[in-house]
């Protein structure tokens, strides 16, 4: 009996116990297994916010827009037009400045806009005497500009001017040129503007336009009347 109850008790100890069942197997594929808790005082990792994940919408950029106000393809003011020639009354008259002598010497052009709506003029003229008045036997002047170049507008029935200077014919008679030249006269002179056509002129109250070496000295147009 002593001997059975000893071989009883040796088969029992090399039995597994059933809380021992599982030791040392791999555990069963899939099995999830429970979050550690993070221990007190840890940071917390951070969710990614709204806009500033991988996937998040980026940001409108409106930096580089303009504005509401200001359309990209907004298109210029209209320009105020130059003067057309047929917009234009011209007169010439005789300078009250001028260099001593005996011929012409200096002129002045009057330019009215007889339109209805503004216009501007601007530049230097050009000069031509019309041999016998007739434009087609016109001969060119030499003209040296001086003074600056502005815009001038004009509201209908405003003037502006240009002047010109002659070399002047000298002595008595039909005179002389100090170059030794021959005076030339002229009954008219056509004198062109930038873009606002040509006006053939003749002196205000008659007369004849006598100058030496076929040369002018001009202004460009001014709103402010020469002398």
């Amino acid at each position: 009996m002593a001997a059975m109850s000893a071989a009883t008790l040796l088969m029992t100890a090399c039995q597994p116990g059933p809380e021992k069942a599982g030791s040392g197997a791999t555990a069963p594929s899939g099995t999830a297994k429970k979050p550690t808790a993070s221990a007190p005082g840890s940071p917390t990792p951070a969710k990614p916010s709204a806009g500033t994940g991988a996937s998040a919408e980026p940001a409108s950029d409106t930096s580089s827009k303009a504005p509401a106000s200001v359309p990209a393809t907004a298109t210029p003011a209209t320009k105020t037009k130059t003067c057309a020639a047929e917009s234009l009354k011209a007169f010439m008259y005789q300078a009250d400045v001028r260099p001593p002598g005996t011929g012409t010497g200096a002129a002045v052009v009057e330019f009215t806009n007889m339109s209805g709506a503004t216009c501007v003029l601007q530049g230097y003229p050009t000069v031509a005497g019309a041999a016998n008045g007739s434009p087609e036997k016109n001969k060119p002047l030499t003209v040296t500009r001086t003074g600056p170049s502005a815009k001038v507008v004009l509201a209908p029935a405003a003037k502006a001017w240009v002047k010109m200077t002659f070399v002047q014919v000298q002595g008595e008679a039909d005179g002389y040129c100090v170059s030794g030249s021959t005076p030339v006269s002229y009954p008219t002179l056509v004198v062109g503007l930038p873009s606002s056509g040509a006006h053939q002129l003749a002196l205000e109250g008659g007369g004849v336009l006598a100058e030496c070496d076929n040369k002018a000295t001009v202004t460009a147009v001014t709103a402010t009347k020469p002398s």
